[in-house]
C-alpha cells in the first residue's frame, strides 16, 4: 500500500515539474551567474591547494616519526607539486556589440 502511494506521489510530482517554463535570464543575470560560477570554481581550487599542503605536511610528519622510531616504511610516491591558484580574478565582461544605426 505504501509503495502504491509513493509511486502515485512521484508520478504527480513529475507531471507538475514538466509544466514549469524555462527560466528567462537577461544579460546581467547571465554575467552574475558566470561570476558566481567562477568564484565557486576558484574556491574549489583554493580548497584543493590547501588540502594538498596539509597532505604534504601530514606525510612529512609521518615519515619523520617513522624514521625516529626506526620503523621501516616504503618510499613516498612522487606526486605533482601543490599549485597555488592565486587571488580570484573575476571574468571580464564580454563586449556588447553595438546595434547598427539606421
Amino acid at each position: 500500500m505504501k509503495t502504491l502511494i509513493f509511486a502515485t506521489a512521484m508520478l504527480l510530482s513529475l507531471s507538475v515539474q514538466a509544466k514549469l517554463p524555462a527560466p528567462v535570464m537577461d544579460d546581467a543575470a547571465k554575467a552574475k551567474a558566470a561570476e558566481a560560477k567562477a568564484k565557486a570554481d576558484h574556491g574549489n581550487k583554493v580548497a584543493a591547494y590547501k588540502l594538498c599542503l596539509y597532505q604534504d605536511k601530514a606525510a612529512s610528519a609521518y615519515f619523520k616519526r617513522a624514521a625516529s622510531t626506526g620503523k621501516e616504511v616504503k618510499p613516498a610516491i612522487a606526486t605533482a607539486a601543490c599549485a597555488d591558484p592565486g587571488p580570484f580574478v573575476p571574468p571580464s565582461a564580454a563586449p556588447v556589440a553595438a546595434a547598427p544605426k539606421s
